[in-house]
This record gives structure tokens, sequence and C-alpha cells, in this order.
């Protein structure tokens, strides 16, 4: 049986395992340190440095994996509804989920005096297509509209088809901009679809090396002890020729380069073969990864009062504390957005699906 087979129930709905839930978590923590790292100035603090210290390599890798991250949570995505149907009830669960943060915090704001009111400001919050070009919620409700019309186009394809497809977005879309240096422009929905893609074939076209938890795991750590080498000699490399401390990510910084893709898809592989059964605490947490995505990372003015004025991660920097400081924080936030959001699925969420 596939470890991530869906359950029956004593209810009659579905209970899906949870080796494909904890992934989901470990996704979303790779996205929190990363935005604790590349959010709060503390880049600007390592590419000061001269000669790059023990703390400075720790958090570059600590912040490597926010791109990484993302492929993996839409990758689920595409494993999952490649073969159900995306419903309107499904679609307005999601931007209500996002309507409620974004107001919410916005008001919080704004009447307690951190933040002016500003007519931009208001209209990201009220419009959430405001900034589709780089914002992930306002694209992945986009894509979420596009996945019917991604089923019929995957399901009309033969598995020929439909793998020379995954090649040719793969060969332009990661091979290109990762070793030609090629200048492929695109957008998250572009990116999703081709991840979508990609989970669809692995779904749809199960190989048996699909399933060796094994070959898999194998791939998945080379893939990341690559993706961390290839960090730690950027950054060293920096300090030599004089170039920003940045161009350590250049292989995972963007969701589309050859790292990030292939640490998502073989850690994916991975985790789905992981026999571990179901666990209620697991699930429940996993439930709220996307309202941990919508509360931490809500708004610039969020992300200046979690990471500069609450955390203090550039004063703690220069005390020299950064990996207890780094750890605690990030296992801090996760937690303490993850209760918020539980509250309102019990307090919000629960009345409005019985009522439905």
């Amino acid at each position: 049986m596939d470890a991530v087979t869906v359950k029956t129930n004593k209810f009659g709905g579905g209970v899906r395992s949870s080796n494909i839930e904890l992934f989901r978590i470990l996704s979303m923590l790779m996205i929190v340190a990363h935005h604790y790292v590349v959010n709060s100035g503390l880049m600007n603090c390592i590419d000061a440095q001269s000669t790059l210290r023990f703390q400075d390599y720790f958090l570059l890798l600590f912040g490597w994996g926010g791109k990484t991250g993302i492929n993996c949570f839409v990758l689920i995505t595409g494993y999952f509804m490649c073969t159900s149907e995306i419903t309107k009830n499904k679609f307005l669960k999601l931007l209500g989920e996002r309507y409620f943060y974004a107001v919410a915090i916005w008001c919080l704001f704004f009447f307690t005096g951190y933040e002016a009111f500003s007519v931009k400001g208001f209209l990201k919050m009220i419009f959430p297509f405001f900034t589709v070009a780089d914002n992930f919620t306002s694209c992945f409700l986009l894509f979420y509209l596009l996945i019917p019309f991604l089923n019929k186009l995957i399901h009309a394809l033969t598995e020929k088809e439909h793998f020379m497809l995954m090649a040719w977005c793969i060969g332009v879309y990661v091979f290109l901009p990762s070793f030609a240096k090629a200048n492929v422009v695109f957008n998250y929905i572009t990116w999703f679809s081709i991840l979508y893609v990609i989970a669809s074939y692995i779904r749809l076209y199960p190989k048996e090396w699909f399933s060796d938890v094994k070959a898999t795991g194998s791939i998945a750590g080379v893939s990341l002890l690559l993706s961390w080498a290839s960090v730690a000699v950027l950054a060293a490399l920096s300090r030599i020729i004089g170039k920003g401390v940045g161009i350590c990510y250049f292989l995972v910084a963007d969701s589309n380069k050859v790292l990030a893709l292939a640490t998502g898809i073989s850690g994916f592989l991975f985790f789905k073969n992981l026999k571990i059964g179901y666990s209620k605490v697991i699930n429940t947490i996993a439930a709220s990864t996307f309202g941990v995505l919508l509360i931490h990372a809500n708004s610039d003015t969020m992300r200046r009062w979690l990471w500069v004025d609450v955390c203090k991660n550039v004063g703690v920097y220069q005390g020299g504390n950064m990996i207890i400081h780094a750890t605690v924080s990030v296992v801090v936030i996760y937690a303490v957005c993850t209760i918020i959001d539980m509250v309102r699925i019990r307090l919000i969420e629960q009345p409005l699906n019985e009522r439905n």
C-alpha cells in the first residue's frame, strides 16, 4: 500500500497518512528559517564581514531552504490535486483564510498606531491579486483556479507526451537559468504549473524507484548535501572575489534553480515512501501550515515588526548568540502561528463547515 494512501475514518471521511503531513511541516519550517535570515537585515550584516565567521556560515545554511520549501509545498498540492477536483468551497476556504489574516493583521497594526494609513497598503489588504509578480499567496490562489485546466491537460496526454512536456519545462526553466545564466522570465504561477506537471507525473506514472525509500532517501541526502556545499563554497568565494555574499544562494535562491528543484523532488519522494502511519498530532499541526505562512509573512510591516522589533535579529547578531536565537525564534514563531490558526479553525472554520 502506498505510504500516502488516504484511509477512511469512522465518519466516512478521508484520513491522510502523516508522512506527507510531516514533510509539509518541515517545508514550512524551512520557509520560516529563510525569512529569519533574509527579511531581517542579517544578510547586510554578513556581507559587511571581510572574513566569514562560524555564525555567518551557520546563518547562511540555516536560511538556505526557503525556495526549496515552496517547491515542496506546491509538489504536495500537485500530487494530491491531479486526481482530485477543485470545488468552490475549497477555493473559498483558502481565500477566506487569506482575507481573515490580511484584514486582522492590518487592523491590528493600524489601530495600535504601529503603521500609518497608506492607500497602497490598504489596497494590498483588500485586493489579494494586487501583487501577482512575486507574492506567493496571490500567485498560489490564482494557480489554484488553474488546476482544473491543468488536470484536463495532463489527463489528455500520453505518458510519453507528459514526460516530454516535463523534460522541456525543466530544460528551459531550470537548466538554462542554472547553468547557462539565461534570463528566463516567469512568475510564480508559471513555476507552480511546472511543479504541478512534475508532481502529477510522479502520481500518474509511478516507477519502481519512486517507491524505493533507500534510493529516494540517498538521492535526497546527496541533493541536500550539495545544496549546503554550494552555499558554503560560494559564500567563501564571495569574500575572495569581492562579490556580495548573496551569491552563495545562486543554486538555491530561486525556486527554479537546479538544487532547489532536485532537493524538493527527492525530499518529496523520500517522505512519500516513509511509513509512519497516522498521527493526529502531526496532521493537526500540518493543517495550519498555510496559516503559518499567512501570519508570519503577511506584509512588509509584519516582517519589520517580527524580525526587527520583536526578535531583534541584527542586535543579537552583533552579540554573537545566533545559533540558539535562530533555532528558538523559528520554532517559537511556528508554534505561536500554529496555535493562532488552530483557534481560527476551531472558532470560525469548523462552525462554517458544519453549517454547510
